[in-house]
């Protein structure tokens, strides 16, 4: 979903382990690591797409992870010129998302990174919660700064 300003209707899912730790994943086939994200469907809101998401990049049910908390508003980040299909319509020019802040409450045995038709991610790591500023592409680096610093404070309650 493409709104009239060119933003496509995204989620975002921050998830974190037992020691506070945020599954970090490599995309398939490039030197490129992010959180798990997808675009929100038609007929989705905000928490279905993300349940979706997370099962077809991680593997991982509803039943495996608790809610802990979500941005209060939609973030957005903006597309390289390079990126964007001048083709396209309707014409997007960036992502608006939704960000979620996940605990894992089952075994990490559940992530399986080969359910989706596509697999998005061939690794992943566990990292420090500040770590992903700095390490993912720069055009993302903003949201992701504005989502770790709006949903830091729910994450203290499990350290």
């Amino acid at each position: 979903m493409i709104d009239s300003d060119g933003f496509r209707a995204n989620v975002g899912i921050m998830l974190f382990n037992k020691e506070g730790r945020l599954f970090w994943g490599r995309r398939m086939g490039m030197d490129a690591w992010q959180f798990p994200q997808g675009g929100i469907k038609k007929d989705e809101d905000a928490e279905d797409a993300m349940y979706r998401e997370l099962r077809e990049e991680t593997g991982l049910l509803p039943e495996h992870v608790e809610i802990i908390a979500s941005t209060n508003d939609w973030l957005r980040y903006w597309l390289p010129k390079r990126f964007i299909r001048q083709n396209a319509f309707p014409l997007c020019i960036g992502q608006k998302q939704i960000w979620y802040l996940l605990r894992l409450v089952a075994d990490e045995s559940k992530v399986r990174l080969d359910v989706g038709k596509k697999p998005e991610f061939e690794e992943y790591i566990w990292i420090d919660y500040w770590d992903p500023v700095t390490q993912v592409v720069s055009f993302k680096r903003n949201v992701y700064q504005m989502a770790l610093k709006e949903l830091e404070p729910y994450l203290s309650a499990f350290k």
